[in-house]
């Protein structure tokens, strides 16, 4: 938590920088002040999970042929182990798991595969054949699983759909928050499983992100991004939940400005003086009951995270 000098008229500034206080300034001026803390926040949730998809890498379905299935379009096509498909029906490959679609989508029409051969390119057409006991068309190729970096652009656009969809999911676990809170006392007190999708404190983040960075089940490139994703949305969701309107969180404050140009604005329909603007230390009360259940939920978690921990199988 970080004091602004001058949140509220009884704080003492220092002499010759009265005007400077927090609370003289414009609403404008105090919900960037406010709301710079969440933006920071949702930066670096973008740029870790960029880091991920320019950098570190993350596993995906590669367009390298490893096995042909004998007796399939693919086999009587002439495709050999090795192949990398580079385009389908002329369109570029980018994504093996959405660019294959087509191959599914073929209802057994010929369709044109460019692929890479001992550094030569080459032309296949095949025709996929449908496959009964899974109901779609399939060519008989199965790729490689690897390690798969984007470009730069193509990272910005992957990143800011990875961020948008990990700020939905925390707003929705933010709105279910009140009902888990009965299922956290069951964890902590009676000794019910904990819910992996359930609240969890400092403590518990840390232990999870430390199962992740030492897990034998995966690789060391999946430990690393599995962290980074894990931090990235632990950011998101912190910024998300320091906007929420209550004191003494920013939102709280962010609320206030917004309730004074509010009234400002009454005022101005009404051609009446700008009121005097809102003196938080008259919402105390509210302020003091907001810290002590946040205090009461802190205190719950750190005991349900040390005795009856969080686990994901990593």
């Amino acid at each position: 938590y970080c004091r602004i000098e001058g949140m509220t008229p009884l704080d003492t500034m220092p002499v010759g920088e009265e005007s400077r206080a927090f609370f003289t300034a414009s609403s404008g001026k105090k919900l960037i002040v406010l709301g710079a803390g969440s933006f920071a926040h949702f930066v670096i949730g973008f740029l870790l999970i960029f880091s991920i998809f320019f950098g570190v890498g993350f596993n995906a379905l590669l367009p390298n042929i490893v096995q042909v299935s004998p007796s399939t379009a693919a086999e009587a096509a002439g495709f050999q182990v090795g192949d990398e498909v580079l385009s389908i029906n002329g369109k570029k490959v980018n994504d093996w798991y959405l660019d294959s679609q087509a191959i599914r989508d073929s209802e057994g029409k010929a369709l044109s595969f460019v692929v890479k051969r001992d550094g030569k390119n080459l032309t296949i057409t095949a025709a996929p054949t449908y496959l009964a006991s899974e109901k779609r068309y399939v060519l008989g190729i199965v790729t490689k699983i690897g390690v798969k970096r984007d470009g730069f652009i193509t990272s910005i656009k992957g990143s800011s759909k990875a961020t948008w969809v990990l700020t939905r999911e925390s707003v929705k676990s933010l709105i279910s928050l009140p009902t888990k809170v009965p299922q956290l006392f069951r964890q902590t007190f009676a000794g019910e499983k904990r819910d992996p999708n359930g609240l969890v404190g400092v403590v518990g983040a840390a232990r999870v992100s430390g199962e992740a960075v030492g897990s034998v089940k995966l690789s060391s490139n999946e430990r690393l991004s599995t962290f980074i994703l894990l931090v990235a949305s632990l950011n998101i969701f912190v910024g998300l939940f320091n906007l929420l309107p209550l004191l003494p969180l920013d939102g709280g404050h962010m609320a206030v400005a917004i309730a004074d140009e509010l009234r400002a604005l009454f005022a101005r329909i009404r051609k009446k003086p700008r009121p005097a603007g809102i003196d938080v230390n008259v919402l105390t009360p509210i302020t003091m009951a907001v810290f002590g259940v946040l205090a009461v939920l802190t205190v719950i978690l750190l005991i349900a995270d040390i005795f009856n921990p969080v686990s994901l199988n990593f």
